[in-house]
Parts: structure tokens; sequence; C-alpha cells
């Protein structure tokens, strides 16, 4: 890789991904109710919160904490599992 050369922009953008994955979470009622347990929150402060960095980051989290649904989120937005997780450390400020 060329150190002076600029690294490629990311592909997807951050927030949109992360609440592209937070509406395929809550299509299944057993993940959307294992993201509310896992967060905390109830149905209607996540909604009220969706595009929030740190709901996002949550959710992109939920999914980076269970493989099989992250490459399932993934397969289903048309992107990357690292798509996800690199979303999630961008929105996350890492």
């Amino acid at each position: 890789m060329d150190p002076f050369r600029p690294a490629p922009a990311p592909r997807h953008d951050a927030t949109a991904l992360l609440l592209g994955a937070m509406a395929w979470i809550c299509a299944d009622d057993d993940r959307a109710n294992r993201l509310l347990a896992v967060t905390g929150l109830e149905g209607a402060e996540l909604r009220a919160r969706a595009t929030d960095s740190e709901v996002l980051v949550a959710t992109g989290q939920f999914l980076a904490d269970h493989e099989p649904d992250l490459i399932a989120c993934a397969r289903a937005l048309d992107c990357t599992p690292l798509d996800i997780v690199d979303a999630v450390r961008r929105l996350g400020g890492e």
C-alpha cells in the first residue's frame, strides 16, 4: 500500500447501513426482542432514538456479537460483514 495514497472511501454510509441493519433486525420478532433485551431499550424508545449514533452502534455491535445474524444481515443488505463492523467502528469514533 502506498503510504502517500489516501485510504479508499468507505463503500457505505455508516448511519444508513446501520439503520438498514436495525430494520432487518426488527423485521424478525425474536431478533427484535433480543436487541431490546441487550440494549435495555423499550420499543418506543428504539423508534424514537433510531438515528442516535449510540443506538446505531449498539445495533451493529449486537450483530457483530452473533456471527450468524451478522452474516445473514450483510447478505440481506448486499454488503459484507466487515462493512457492518466497519460502520460500527466509524460511527462509534474508533
